[in-house]
């Protein structure tokens, strides 16, 4: 009774923010993302009826603390659904830094969802699956579809879900991840979302998202890349200024981040053309034509703060390996 899945992060291009349900993780507004190909977490799950409790890892470094307590809650699902009591050793890893605003909980319950299902005998469907690992994580349920998803904003459980809008191949586009910092944001995402509504903008955002998706995936038919670019910077500013006027404030921004988007926006005013995005945290996703990666990436050596960047091109979602 043992599985071992890959699952990638996700990039949001029109993200969400706030819950309208906490336990359940339901979404004050849809989002539409992409699967990436260099953020990914490896999950191993075994059932194992000798244990007497739960044996979570991360990185090889055992969990004792409240991330262990919320991998027993999502196992706990999987057992009721399964309708057995076993418990089980997990073991995961991520090849990108966790916690920073770069959805390691994303990959990290989408593939806990699709090792700890299969390893106990259930073989869920896609949008079961989704649905499973949004309530451990709500992004998670993108990372389980492949290449260009939407998360639909559903009114019950059953309605909110994850699915695929156009296959990892269908636009050559590419995420530059450029990392300012490595180490953990100093507030969760699950804990910032608990703020959103106090934000005097925050209803504003949500009664115009629906438009905002229709538009999105519009212009991504059409694959007019400008239009694209400049939606998703717009919404992620948007996002962000939700978060900078909660109470209290969330400010992610780092000095690095705030010197990216200016300078993304000299690239294009010197006819590279690239767009950012950021999610919950520091780092800045640069979003650029696959044609163009190698010059962005030659250009992001003039930024001292650029510690590190990680390529990301449409993939599949969470996928059994062995």
């Amino acid at each position: 009774m043992k599985s071992t899945v890959v699952a990638p992060s996700n990039i949001a291009f029109i993200k969400y923010w706030g819950k309208k349900d906490e336990i359940l993780r339901l979404p004050c507004n849809g989002s539409v993302s992409m699967c990436t190909s260099g953020l990914l977490t490896t999950t191993t799950v075994e059932f194992d009826e000798s244990l007497t409790e739960d044996a979570v890892s991360i990185n090889e470094q055992e969990v004792l603390d409240f991330k262990k307590d919320k991998v027993v809650k999502h196992l706990d699902r999987v057992r009721k659904m399964a309708g057995k009591d076993i418990k089980a050793r997990i073991s995961t890893s991520n090849n990108f830094p966790s916690s920073t605003g770069l959805s390691s909980s994303a990959s990290g319950f989408a593939a806990l969802s699709l090792a700890a299902t299969k390893a106990i005998g259930l073989d869920l469907s896609e949008k079961d699956l989704s649905i499973l690992a949004r309530q451990g994580s709500g992004s998670a349920c993108r990372s389980i579809p492949s290449g260009f998803v939407e998360w639909l904003d559903g009114a019950t459980s059953q309605e909110s879900y994850a699915h695929t809008i156009y296959p990892a191949d269908y636009w050559d586009i590419c995420d530059v991840v450029a990392v300012v910092n490595q180490g953990p944001k100093d507030v969760s995402s699950s804990v910032g979302q608990e703020s959103a509504e106090t934000s005097p903008f925050f209803e504003s955002r949500k009664a115009h998202m629906p438009a905002k998706i229709s538009e999105i995936k519009g212009i991504m038919d059409k694959k007019d890349f400008t239009l694209f670019g400049e939606l998703l910077e717009a919404d992620a500013l948007e996002l962000h200024a939700i978060m900078i006027t909660s109470h209290p404030s969330l400010i992610y921004w780092e000095p690095g981040t705030v010197k990216l988007m200016k300078f993304c926006k000299q690239l294009r005013k010197e006819g590279l053309e690239v767009y950012f995005t950021i999610n919950t945290g520091q780092d800045v996703h640069l979003i650029v034509e696959k044609g163009n990666v190698n010059k962005l990436l030659e250009r992001l050596t003039e930024i001292p703060d650029v510690r590190e960047t990680i390529v990301n091109y449409p993939d599949q979602g969470a996928r059994v390996v062995s």
